[in-house]
């Protein structure tokens, strides 16, 4: 395993099995940022953008394809390498499986029919296909993103998600979403707690209560909590904590407004309770933290 990080970006390299490998690409920052693997023609890639968007670039730059929220991108070449170039634009976060097609061949012997570019009408030519992806497959790529688990279960956690999210993939079954996700049984449930993000955001001073927030989207308390931590990887106030300590650090670096002001915009009536929310979350205060920028 292999990983770069730094506050607000990070890339993540697991090892499935030999030949099978699983990338994780993640932007937080305000720019966008480019990542670099040289990949063989032997391997096939699947890139999945989960939020936001990349651009990867083929031929020193002269081609490119992009890849949109919610959006995947298969790639395979039997005659050119595709090294992958990726620009990842700011707030987006993409998952890529990549494989050889040795590996990717024992995963479909008996149905190589099935899979369109392991056809013997394709098998010596380049395939490329841009499609979006179900609701179940955005679920596990939020898991696969966002997991917490003790470091001895991490690998085999990684390979469970990415042999289902292979499944899902080729799965052209209408009732993929229900039968694979028990608690988000359809698009419209996922919109709903996508609703629910926006909804907590957008009040963040005030958010609802949790009752309050289910009655409000149309969704059950337990689907709530459970939905939302599926697809965020939090719990709902865990997710709202994070979002408004980096849009009060972010105020707090305009040098526009004192600690009591960005305080209160993002919801603590008194600037201590502000202080030590900020402290929990950066291991600071708000004030050294400004000293630290200078």
């Amino acid at each position: 395993m292999e990983v770069k990080n730094n506050a607000q970006r990070s890339y993540n390299e697991v090892l499935i099995e030999d030949g099978f490998y699983v990338l994780k690409f993640q932007n937080e920052q305000d720019l966008n940022v480019g990542y670099s693997r040289e990949i063989n023609k032997k391997f096939i890639q699947f890139h999945f953008c989960l939020k936001g968007k990349g651009t990867f670039s083929f031929n020193q730059g002269t081609y490119s394809l992009n890849v949109t929220e919610e959006n995947s991108l298969l790639l395979y070449n039997t005659q050119l390498d595709l090294p992958l170039n990726l620009k990842l634009a700011p707030k987006s976060s993409i998952v890529s499986v990549v494989m050889t097609l040795r590996k990717f061949h024992s995963l479909f012997t008996a149905e190589a029919d099935y899979i369109p570019f392991l056809s013997t009408d394709n098998k010596e030519k380049k395939y490329y296909a841009q499609e979006p992806f179900s609701p179940s497959i955005a679920v596990i790529l939020s898991q696969i993103i966002n997991y917490n688990l003790h470091p001895s279960i991490k690998a085999l956690y990684i390979k469970g998600k990415i042999y289902e999210l292979i499944a899902l993939y080729f799965n052209r079954s209408p009732n993929a979403d229900i039968e694979q996700c028990p608690y988000l049984a359809d698009e419209e449930n996922v919109k709903k707690i996508k609703l629910a993000k926006e909804i907590i955001l957008d009040r963040m001073a005030e958010p609802p209560t949790l009752p309050e927030l289910a009655s409000e989207i149309g969704l059950s308390l337990k689907r709530l909590k459970e939905g939302f931590k599926q697809i965020y990887g939090d719990t709902v106030y865990g997710f709202l904590f994070d979002h408004k300590m980096e849009y009060a650090r972010k105020m707090l670096e305009t040098g526009q407004f004192n600690v009591n002001e960005v305080g209160l915009k993002v919801g603590y009536s008194t600037a201590s309770h502000f202080i030590s929310a900020f402290k929990k979350k950066y291991s600071t205060t708000p004030k050294k933290y400004l000293t630290t920028l200078i």
